[in-house]
């Protein structure tokens, strides 16, 4: 008799080192070609930034229709549940609405500092 076994998968993560955001938002210096990018096509930044983050791709062109940028906010706040960093709505929405782009900025290079990486995998039965 064969036994047959199925591993779940579990999101890879580096340690946290940190409650705080990697970076301000305004070190663009950090990473000067991405930060241009972002500058000069925030939509095509954002929507890649997204996709990255493991949501639709054309999720950020949502943020066009309101004053505040809804899908901007609110992927500035799942980073932060997501990576376990202290902040509040308030400055996830002035961040948003008054420095788009270099919040985009930010988020990105949270994500490749963190470097944490969701791994799904599915397995069918043949």
């Amino acid at each position: 008799m064969s036994k047959m076994v199925v591993n779940q998968p579990q999101p890879v993560m580096d340690s946290q080192e940190s409650d705080e955001w990697g970076s301000g938002i305004c070190d663009c210096c950090q990473d000067v070609p991405e930060c241009c990018f972002a500058f000069w096509c925030c939509p095509c930044f954002a929507c890649i930034t997204t996709r990255d983050y493991g949501q639709c791709l054309c999720l950020p062109l949502l943020d066009m229709f309101g004053v505040v940028p809804p899908v901007t906010m609110s992927m500035r706040v799942s980073m932060r549940q997501r990576y376990g960093i202290k902040d509040t709505m308030c400055r996830d929405c002035l961040f948003a609405t008054f420095c788009n782009s270099c919040s985009w900025c930010q988020m990105s290079r949270e994500m490749k500092r963190r470097k944490i990486q969701v791994l799904l995998v599915g397995a069918k039965n043949t």
